[in-house]
């Protein structure tokens, strides 16, 4: 293992990174990350077991010894975030990362971007996606490029989007944007491509479109989703809605923030469908799934054994965020006892309220309560130490069902966060008193 050739991941605390690093992981590769802030990869389940590695490509000289005695480095980053001027901090920064991948001895870069005609006028966003391949490839390392569309799977930013505007509108609004091609992929089938490209040659140098089994309309994915969920729904799609206004309303109702949200939305101007299948040739190991599978499994994840753990990486003591489909109130709290008195603590709290106990794990405990019309509700404890402190963590997790869902969760927020909070507060003041 030690042996073994150096898998570089960049964008490790991304979204496509966090389901290619555990399959690298499984197939028996030897990771390092690439983070400008390695701490939130800390409650990762597998970062103990990868080489971390701060460093900024907007910072050449902290790639060296990021890049050094790397084999093969997967270029997985994206400023969508960073708001405007992104696109010019895209290319500077694929530039940095091929000239500095060069100097290092890399032999091989496989990059995601998005599937858009180039010839065709395109969203920023997608153009970017498409020069930051063109720049990679200005550099001496042979680039595998691989183009998609939405990616349908718990934790896309695209699936996301879908989800909880189509949980929230009964009618669901949008731009005649609606009405373009798309042709969806899920995560598994991007993962596969990414895994493929490092041992098939033939991909070295080559620019790959890859997609689902079916070419379907923007609208018709919000529908799939609905009909997935048991729901009915039906869109109104409008001539004109302002993009800024869009972006404002999905970054307010769902995990996606304004400013990726205004990019992604911006980019459903063109069609995005494969042109060139070649990766079918290229790649037929890669079994497809359509869109309807993929979200039927990402239904049967809608649990918090499931999730990535981002909250985890927070170092704030009280968290609230929504991400793969839960509204999510996370709350921290350290006392001065040993954890099984802590953990002993809770279980006889548990009895005054109608939760059902699971022991998971020793010092785990979720409380579930039984699934509402509106949604599925649980509590979850954890109990660890640190130093000779006890910390206790509380996450309350609430997967909405329909606007229903939504309406139960906002309306009842400012109650739920106050029984929560006194609920660890009143825990914690009769351990100390104890």
């Amino acid at each position: 293992m030690t042996d073994s050739p150096i898998i570089l991941v960049t964008g490790a605390t991304g979204y496509i990174a966090s389901r290619l690093i555990p399959r690298l992981l499984g197939s028996g590769h030897r990771v390092r990350a690439l983070a400008r802030h390695p701490h939130r990869l800390d409650g990762r389940g597998w970062s103990r077991q990868i080489e971390i590695v701060p460093g900024d490509v907007m910072n050449p000289p902290t790639l060296a010894s990021a890049l050094d005695g790397v084999h093969t480095a997967y270029y997985l980053i994206h400023n969508m975030s960073s708001g405007r001027g992104y696109t010019e901090r895209e290319l500077v920064a694929a530039r940095n990362f091929a000239k500095a991948a060069e100097q290092a001895g890399v032999e091989h870069i496989i990059y995601l971007g998005g599937l858009a005609d180039p010839e065709q006028h395109i969203a920023p966003h997608m153009r970017s996606r498409i020069e930051t391949g063109v720049v990679l490839r200005q550099g001496k390392v042979p680039v595998t490029e691989f183009r998609a569309s939405v990616i349908a799977g718990a934790g896309s930013i695209s699936f996301e989007m879908i989800r909880f505007m189509t949980e929230l509108f009964p009618i669901v609004p949008g731009p005649a944007w609606f009405n373009n091609k798309s042709q969806p992929i899920a995560v598994q089938n991007v993962i596969d491509y990414l895994l493929a490209a490092l041992d098939n040659w033939d991909g070295h140098g080559q620019i790959f479109e890859i997609g689902g089994p079916e070419i379907t309309y923007y609208k018709d994915l919000m529908l799939k989703y609905a009909q997935a969920r048991g729901l009915k729904r039906s869109m109104f799609l409008l001539p004109y809605v302002p993009l800024w206004f869009m972006a404002f309303g999905v970054g307010l109702m769902t995990p996606v923030p304004r400013p990726i949200a205004y990019a992604l939305i911006g980019g459903l101007s063109a069609d995005s469908v494969v042109k060139h299948p070649e990766a079918l040739t290229v790649f037929p190991e890669v079994n497809l799934i359509d869109f309807d599978t993929a979200t039927r499994d990402a239904l049967t994840q809608l649990h918090p054994a499931c999730i990535e753990r981002v909250w985890d990486d927070d170092r704030r003591a009280a968290r609230s965020l929504k991400h793969e489909g839960f509204f999510i109130l996370h709350r921290e709290m350290r006392v001065g006892a040993p954890p099984e008195k802590v953990f002993s603590s809770i279980l006889s709290s548990a009895e005054k309220f109608d939760w059902q106990a699971d022991i998971s794990e020793p010092n785990q405990l979720m409380l579930i309560r039984k699934p509402r019309a509106v949604g599925d509700e649980w509590l979850e404890w954890r109990v660890g130490q640190i130093s000779n402190l006890t910390y206790i963590t509380q996450t309350a997790f609430f997967a909405p069902r329909g606007l229903g869902g939504f309406l139960y969760w906002y309306i009842l927020y400012p109650f739920r966060a106050f029984a929560f909070r006194g609920l660890i507060q009143s825990i914690a003041k009769r351990i100390r008193e104890g």
